[in-house]
């Protein structure tokens, strides 16, 4: 079943991660301090009323039935990518490059930071040249920081395309064997648009669990 395809998800392993944070020098305000609230007096043991049970948790839904004799179904991509261990291990990967990234703009943000205030407090003080000096040093290091940062933008993005298309090399023989096993002619991708679907033919589940299964299979040696 060569016919099924998929499109590449965009920025499916950014969407629990935060974009790179502007790296531009701010103060942080220092935190209001709220006075604690006054406290109630505790009422007396004989008039507490007894403690609530906590809530039992209601058992998970079974997903619905795959209606009987169907040959089209669809899957939803992202949630693959997002609750399959290889769908994670991306997620993880792009995290790591992300903060390891945002720490070094942090570093050099906190540089700049530190050039500026000492500019400030010896305005006074310094010599004009001094004081021309440090604001040379202030402007290379804000270009090299804008420099960092388009660096680590593209970097991240780099990363992102290359693990998008090994998700798509790996999943694509993963969905086509779930729809042999089935004896499907179609599978749609709901991230693609579906106006409606029976829920019975969502393969979402299915397909994590065989994407899941795949990588715990013994590789066998090639002659």
């Amino acid at each position: 079943m060569r016919a099924l395809s998929i499109a590449i998800l965009a920025g499916f392993v950014l969407a629990s991660v935060p974009a790179l944070a502007d790296a531009q020098a701010q103060q942080a305000k220092p935190p209001v301090q709220t006075p604690p609230a006054a406290q109630k007096p505790t009422a007396p043991a004989a008039t507490q009323k007894p403690a609530t049970p906590p809530a039992t948790q209601k058992p998970a839904t079974p997903p619905p039935p795959f209606p009987e004799g169907s040959k089209v179904a669809y899957v939803n991509l992202n949630g693959v990518a997002a609750e399959s261990v290889e769908g994670r291990g991306y997620s993880a990967q792009v995290q790591t490059l992300q903060q390891r990234r945002q720490g070094e703009l942090d570093a050099k943000n906190k540089a700049i930071i530190g050039l500026q205030q000492k500019a400030q407090q010896g305005a006074n003080t310094m010599s004009e040249s001094a004081i021309a000096d440090l604001n040379r040093q202030i402007e290379k290091q804000q270009v090299e920081l804008q420099r960092a940062q388009q660096d680590a933008q593209t970097e991240i993005q780099e990363l992102t395309q290359r693990l998008q298309l090994e998700f798509q090399r790996k999943i694509m023989p993963i969905i086509e064997q779930v729809a042999q096993k089935r004896g499907l002619h179609l599978v749609f991708s709901t991230d693609a648009g579906i106006v409606f679907a029976n829920p019975g033919l969502d393969l979402t589940d299915e397909v994590i669990k065989a994407f899941d299964a795949s990588l715990t299979r013994p590789t066998v040696p090639q002659k």
